[in-house]
């Protein structure tokens, strides 16, 4: 390709291929999942509602009249949730391809998920962790594995509060959107280190969407935030399509290699075509990982099982 852009018309042919994509009812997850389905593949879209889950389906088959697609619901929120899905789906499935940790909310007021952690950090990364270490006997079996975390420009500006995780004693909503993305981060370089260490066919990447017009910020936000968000938005943003093109590329390039982050090329990563960036330094850190890794096994109970190729 050269110096050529990369963009969706790139996807190889994904027939034969099953994906999860978390969060698919809507923004990057849906265009994802459009994506992935235009070019063959067949795609488990979840959601917390059954209801716009379907929708978000009925969607993407009204331009793409052949997409094979699934609806299955799942509430990463919600740790009982992420196992009920996982052994629905292993029950169902000899294998998977891709998994996409797509799914996530930003900065709501302070919240606890149904086993006490708080909400961002229980959605964004400890549902991920889970659902990761659950399916990754289905992706082991898999024709080219991959897991793509999704990631934020926020992670830049996120640290783990090892001594106050869920905001107990101090909660801002924003630090605590950082110190989830920041945590996906940290885990899908950790988990590319330990699946490389066994030798896995299994590949970890990250990707972030740059500044994308999606709901995720709008939702999330008190209302005269929200206010100005929109008024802005259309100026600063690309769009959804665009915005989910670094984990698309991450799910698909053949080049693509584990332990790398795609985000988009233009001035501080906010628009453009994907290429591969960098994580800050502080998401590299070792000990930082070990320590994130012991307290996600501890919280979720799911230790990861990774087998030699």
């Amino acid at each position: 390709m050269g110096s050529r852009q990369w963009t969706a018309a790139d996807i190889p042919d994904q027939t034969g291929r099953t994906a999860v994509v978390t969060g698919a009812n809507s923004g990057l997850g849906i265009e994802t999942a459009r994506a992935l389905a235009g070019r063959g593949a067949h795609v488990i879209m979840t959601a917390r509602s059954e209801a716009k889950g379907r929708k978000a389906a009925d969607e993407i088959r009204a331009d793409r009249p052949h997409a094979s697609l699934e609806v299955r619901t799942l509430d990463l929120e919600d740790l009982d949730s992420v196992a009920a899905f996982a052994e629905g789906l292993i029950a169902d499935r000899g294998r998977l391809d891709l998994l996409i940790n797509n799914a996530g909310v930003m900065a709501p007021p302070r919240s606890l998920s149904p086993q006490g952690h708080e909400r961002q950090f229980a959605t964004n990364h400890l549902g991920h962790f889970a659902l990761t270490g659950r399916l990754l006997g289905l992706l082991e079996a898999g024709r080219d594995p991959r897991v793509v975390t999704v990631s934020s420009l926020a992670h830049g500006h996120g640290r783990i509060h090892f001594e106050d995780l869920d905001g107990e004693k101090r909660y801002s909503a924003i630090a605590f959107y950082g110190q989830s993305k920041f945590a996906n981060a940290v885990f899908g370089l950790e988990l590319d280190r330990r699946l490389r260490a066994v030798g896995s066919p299994v590949r970890s990447l990250l990707a972030h969407p740059g500044f994308s017009a999606t709901r995720l910020v709008a939702n999330g936000m008190n209302a005269p935030v929200r206010l100005v968000s929109n008024l802005i938005m259309p100026f600063v943003t690309q769009s959804q399509a665009d915005g989910a093109l670094p984990q698309l590329r991450a799910a698909t390039d053949p080049k693509a290699q584990g332990g790398e982050y795609y985000g988009p090329a233009g001035k501080k990563e906010r628009k453009g075509a994907p290429v591969v960036v960098d994580t800050v330094p502080a998401a590299k850190d070792l000990e930082t990982a070990s320590r994130l890794w012991t307290v996600s096994e501890e919280l979720t109970g799911v230790r990861f099982q990774l087998a030699s190729a």
